[in-house]
């Protein structure tokens, strides 16, 4: 199967978005990138859904457990092996931590075993503070399978009452969304799962945009005044309607994240289609960016320190303002060091990567 590179580059984005929004860019941007941004990952996901897993279930799962939970498993044991080991260089510590002032600890012995536990058992359990990004991991498990679950029946429920099997998608959503009401309307919780669950309902939701997208995106108008009406309307959001997939979202929030997210999906999907017609080494980098996203989410927050350095030697400070989550804020809202911090958390990743499978290729060849 050709690899959709347009798809690649939307995931691009959406993973240099994310590592902007954790840098403590400027207010009006991030409220503006955190209306779409992880949105994007689920809806991509679902576009490569297909309906041949409604009679090949085991396939499904075996495909999302080893592209999800197994990278999952192995870098939260890793960081939770090397937890009390950055306690020790400062790298973490009980002086300094989040925005709103909580801090981490070591962890003793019997809170390791727990750890331990809850990532294998609950994908919970990982570090806040080195890999906070992680929920993901479980929500798009946990958004797929029930994705194809709900397909199973509605397609079940279809073929008996004679319904037209090509709504099936609609049905699904409506029904998650109806779910997602209920549960952020009453301030409900699935206790199953860890935060509750409100970001893995909505990411069947848009898991199943994306299915649906695959199904129509041949349709749609790629204009670029369309393009800026979709950037008008988040931007508008984000100013005025301010949502985003934090598992605490309340009902208002809930109302007002579909219409936003999906806009700026298409709105960078027409950008993303542009960048795809070109053939110079932005868009190379952009598809390598979208197909190794998996690095950048593992190892921006480390690579956040590299530059944290940078900011305490610029400005003097205490060297335990390392341990910052996720980076120093002191001065954030006045200078660019955001910008600086971006660069590395997509850069440096994705060089370890390149250098680590080039080297690993090597080795290979050697010993062939």
């Amino acid at each position: 199967m050709k690899r959709n590179t347009i798809i690649s580059i939307c995931k691009a984005f959406a993973i240099i978005l994310m590592v902007i929004g954790h840098a403590d860019a400027p207010d009006i941007l991030n409220a503006f990138l955190y209306e779409f941004h992880m949105p994007i990952f689920f809806i991509t996901a679902g576009y490569f859904f297909s309906t041949k897993y409604l009679n090949d279930e085991t396939t499904f799962i075996k495909k999302r457990i080893k592209g999800l939970y197994y990278p999952f498993v192995k870098w939260s044991v890793f960081f939770l092996i090397i937890h009390n080991l950055m306690f020790k260089l400062g790298i973490l510590n009980e002086k300094f931590g989040n925005w709103s002032g909580g801090v981490t600890h070591p962890y003793s012995w019997h809170q390791i075993e727990q750890n331990f536990w809850n990532i294998f058992t609950c994908m919970g359990g990982y570090d806040q503070f080195l890999i906070g990004a992680f929920w993901f991991f479980r929500a798009l498990l946990v958004a797929s399978i029930l994705f194809l679950v709900l397909y199973k029946i509605f397609n079940h429920i279809a073929t008996n009452k004679n319904w037209n099997t090509k709504y099936i998608p609609f049905y699904i959503i409506a029904f998650v969304l109806l779910i997602a009401a209920w549960k952020t309307s009453e301030g409900l919780n699935v206790i199953s799962l860890v935060q509750g669950g409100y970001r893995d309902i909505m990411g069947t939701f848009f898991f199943g945009i994306g299915f649906i997208f695959k199904q129509y995106y041949k349709n749609l108008n790629k204009d670029w005044w369309l393009t800026l009406i979709y950037f008008i309307i988040v931007l508008l959001f984000s100013i005025y309607f301010t949502s985003n997939m934090n598992w605490r979202s309340d009902f208002k929030e809930f109302i007002c994240l579909p219409i936003p997210a999906i806009l700026g999906f298409l709105m960078v999907y027409n950008i993303s289609s542009t960048i795809d017609k070109q053939n110079n080494w932005f868009k190379k980098f952009m598809v390598y960016c979208g197909e190794n996203t998996l690095c950048i989410y593992v190892f921006h927050i480390v690579s956040f320190k590299l530059v944290s350095l940078i900011k305490i030697w610029y400005y003097n400070l205490d060297y335990l303002q390392i341990g910052c989550h996720m980076v120093i804020h002191e001065h954030a809202k006045e200078d660019l060091f955001w910008i600086l911090y971006s660069i590395a958390g997509v850069g440096i990743p994705l060089i370890w990567n390149y250098y680590y499978h080039k080297i690993k290729k090597h080795l290979a060849l050697n010993h062939s």
